[in-house]
């Protein structure tokens, strides 16, 4: 089974040596671009990172040599892994993608690479986008520089390190006001996941406009259940009876987390929808 078939099969239903075939491609310098791009891109799936899989994503992050473009894949592939570990911990190893020195390892890499200026901009920004699934200390700052850069890209990046790291309210309301599409869909997700209040009357915006495309709305469902629980039946509840599949999913798992839903009741009860 060669990588392209394998992006076609969810990650549950892998072989056992999809970890090699990974692997072996992103080690192997000679094999096609494309190839070692995907590579790269699904070896940091769950069912398949782990310390050796990792090494060799750090290792082409680390290599100057290698296209910009896989050298980020390779860092941003590396992210759920840290986010994690520094979630979960390393309490059970059998649970743990990657083991506690290798965490380590690539935090201390990511930094040390963020921080060298003849690192091409595009794997910097990638590398900080990343590494805040691990929040450290230096991040704060790195975040802040790159929303003042005055650069669109760096902005974009930053609003999106602004959902794992506290403190940007004021710029991801500023954000929600933004011209770009991508820089005002990371405000809205970030607000969100940090409960900013300010942000709602622009989340109920989005949700009862009929103009909203359909990936913003994902998130402002996702959101508003977030910023104002009690509220969110009222407004998500009627996604329920969408024709689109993805936005009642989104709708039910928006109000579960809510509290509006009641999982084990809606179980018992078949399809009828239990509000409280």
């Amino acid at each position: 089974m060669n990588i392209k078939e394998l992006k076609e099969i969810p990650p549950w239903d892998w072989p056992e040596n999809a970890g090699r075939i990974f692997l072996e491609l992103l080690r192997d310098h000679q094999a096609d671009g494309s190839d070692r791009l995907l590579a790269a891109e699904l070896a940091g799936d769950f069912t398949v990172i782990d310390d050796e899989l990792a090494g060799a994503l750090l290792s082409i992050l680390c290599n100057s040599r290698e296209p910009d473009d896989l050298r980020g894949q390779a860092a941003i592939s590396l992210g759920p892994a840290l986010e994690y570990a520094s979630t979960d911990g390393f309490d059970d190893p059998d649970e743990t993608p990657i083991a506690e020195d290798t965490f380590h390892k690539i935090q201390q890499t990511m930094e040390k690479l963020y921080t060298d200026a003849q690192v091409p901009e595009f794997v910097r920004r990638m590398i900080l986008e990343a590494s805040v699934r691990a929040p450290e200390k230096w991040h704060k700052n790195a975040v802040r520089a790159a929303y003042r850069s005055g650069k669109e890209d760096w902005k974009l990046t930053a609003v999106f390190c602004m959902q794992f790291i506290r403190g940007f309210d004021k710029e991801i309301m500023e954000s929600l006001k933004s011209k770009n599409p991508d820089i005002h869909y990371e405000a809205v997700c970030a607000a969100g996941n940090w409960e900013v209040q300010a942000a709602w009357p622009h989340i109920v915006s989005l949700i009862t406009s009929e103009e909203t495309e359909k990936d913003l709305l994902l998130a402002a469902i996702e959101s508003a259940a977030f910023i104002r629980p009690e509220k969110a039946s009222e407004i998500i509840g009627p996604f329920l009876e969408s024709d689109d599949e993805d936005i009642v999913d989104a709708a039910y798992e928006a109000l579960t987390m809510a509290g509006a839903i009641d999982e084990d009741e809606d179980e018992e009860d078949g399809d009828d929808k239990v509000f409280h």
